[in-house]
């Protein structure tokens, strides 16, 4: 392992690469830090800082602690993941999205730009909410008059040129460093909380002997869970493929056998960040239009069911349940459709002279690899959405919120194994033996 580090920044490239990320996420973690201007640092640091549960806590967690400060990065990149969602639903009834989408890197870029304005739209409509939520923690001349209005545009301000920079930065790591740079942040901002979360998994089990044995079971779980985990990201279905034999001139081609892998996590992390950020939107919007204190009623019960704070009935938490799991099975199924094609792998067999074994080229190659993709991503997406609510069920029947959930383990390991095996096929592509052994 150390060898193995060793050659890692001995190669001059990805040292720079690593260098370059590692740069870009303590500009973020310096950002959370820095509290929004106008705000009343001691009555955030004694109310948010005390502690949060709920989806309140899984915020504060994925930003790194950004959320109980109140800092200009609070809203993370939320906006920008929920913008990519809605131009990505778009382009199945949008055909001139559709035809951006086909058109390689040109369509990217626009489609990118498009993002980018959705971004800052979505960013404002979450500021506003945080700022109905949270005015009470401005400062006094910023709560009447023209003050109100400046306290308003400082926050408003503030968080969309937050949201704005990690979005840059984002992208400037997926273009220069190590990984994407999205899920890097997000993957940054639940690593800088590990301290906090190791230490609440202390106070969980009490002091004295019990409160050791609670904790080294924790301990012991949460390995167990972190090792499933793994087995599944690396987990694939391997459909066999031949290629039959053709001379072209004195040569021979083909007559290989290879084969198509299909993850079983093929989506990887980010159905989880999808939901999470749909999750998020109905409680935001209510915000903006009431007093969330005085809800009660209709309302009250959706503003309590999509925020699944602690001492929340347990109905609320299961329905919060049922709803998060929905989500995270129809994004798994929704990205991993956008990642592939099976009528496009069909014809590029067929144009190739590959075939299935026992399976016609053409179409009945595409419904073939169509049906396995089906289910392999319906095992793959139960997976991930039972890891994801398995805090919330235990939550709902013990009372005791976990900030750490499902959702950090899954996205600490895709993450994890997404840049060991991008410095992985860097080093071997060096003739270096690699990484990963």
């Amino acid at each position: 392992m150390l060898e193995s580090i060793k050659q890692i920044f001995s190669v001059k490239d990805i040292r720079k690469k690593l260098l370059f990320t590692f740069a870009i996420l303590l500009i973020f973690r310096i950002g959370t830090f820095i509290t929004i201007p106008g705000l009343d640092k001691i009555t955030i640091n004694q109310q948010l800082g005390a502690g949060s549960n709920g989806l309140t806590a899984m915020i504060n967690l994925i930003s790194g602690g950004a959320f109980s400060r109140l800092s200009i990065f609070s809203m993370t990149i939320g906006p920008y993941i929920t913008a990519s969602i809605v131009l990505n639903l778009l382009q199945f009834v949008i055909p001139s999205l559709e035809r951006l989408a086909k058109e390689g890197e040109t369509g990217r870029k626009k489609l990118g730009k498009y993002t980018k304005y959705l971004t800052i739209a979505f960013a404002l409509i979450e500021g506003l909410g945080l700022y109905f939520t949270y005015r009470a923690y401005l400062l006094a001349p910023l709560t009447y008059g023209a003050g109100k209005v400046l306290g308003l545009f400082l926050f408003l301000v503030s968080l969309m040129a937050g949201t704005s920079l990690l979005t840059w930065l984002g992208d400037k790591i997926t273009e220069y460093g190590i990984g994407n740079g999205i899920s890097m942040i997000v993957f940054f901002g639940i690593v800088a909380g590990l301290p906090t979360t190791i230490r609440a998994f202390w106070n969980l089990g009490g002091a004295g002997f019990t409160g050791i044995l609670v904790f080294a079971l924790l301990m012991v779980g949460l390995i167990a869970v972190i090792t499933g985990v793994v087995f599944v990201q690396k987990a694939e279905r391997r459909i066999p493929v031949n290629y039959a034999k053709r001379v072209v001139g004195r040569k021979m081609y083909g007559g290989q056998s290879t084969h198509i892998p299909i993850k079983l996590a093929m989506a990887g992390v980010m159905p989880l960040i999808f939901a999470m950020s749909f999750m998020s939107f109905p409680s935001i919007i209510i915000s903006l239009v009431t007093d969330t204190t005085q809800l009660s009623g209709f309302w009250g019960g959706v503003y309590k069911l999509f925020t699944a704070s602690q001492g929340s009935h347990w109905g609320y938490l299961l329905g919060y349940a049922v709803i998060y799991m929905a989500l995270i099975i129809v994004f798994t199924f929704v990205y991993t459709m956008f990642i592939i094609n099976p009528v496009e792998i069909a014809n590029n067999l067929k144009k190739n002279g590959g075939f299935i074994p026992g399976i016609r080229a053409g179409k009945n190659t595409s419904d073939y690899i169509n049906n396995v993709l089906i289910k392999i991503t319906a095992a793959g997406s139960i997976f991930l959405a039972a890891i994801a609510i398995l805090p919330i069920i235990l939550q709902a029947f013990t009372s005791q919120s976990v900030s750490f959930s499902g959702n950090s383990i899954l996205i600490l390991v895709s993450v994890g194994l997404e840049v060991l095996n991008t410095i992985e096929a860097q080093m071997v592509s060096r003739n270096y033996s690699g990484f990963l052994g």
